[in-house]
């Protein structure tokens, strides 16, 4: 299977799709989404800044559900 990286920026409706995924998934969900997209981002540092933004973006919304949650209890 080959791997077709996502060569855009971020959208407003890309992080809307993210946030209510988030609000969805479990902790354990979320942390595994997070450090899996945090890899990728760092797989395209320093060779192509879109794809490493477009993780990096992703990662940050599931670690800020994440946040969210923490403050809550």
């Amino acid at each position: 299977m080959s791997y077709t990286p996502i060569r855009r920026h971020a959208t407003a409706a890309d992080f809307t799709r993210w946030q209510e995924m988030a609000q969805s998934m479990t902790v354990a969900q979320l942390r595994y989404a997070a450090d899996d997209c945090r890899k990728v981002e760092s797989c395209w540092r320093g060779y192509d800044p879109m794809v490493e933004g477009f993780y990096s973006d992703q990662a940050a919304t599931y670690g800020t559900e994440l946040f969210r949650r923490r403050q809550i209890r």
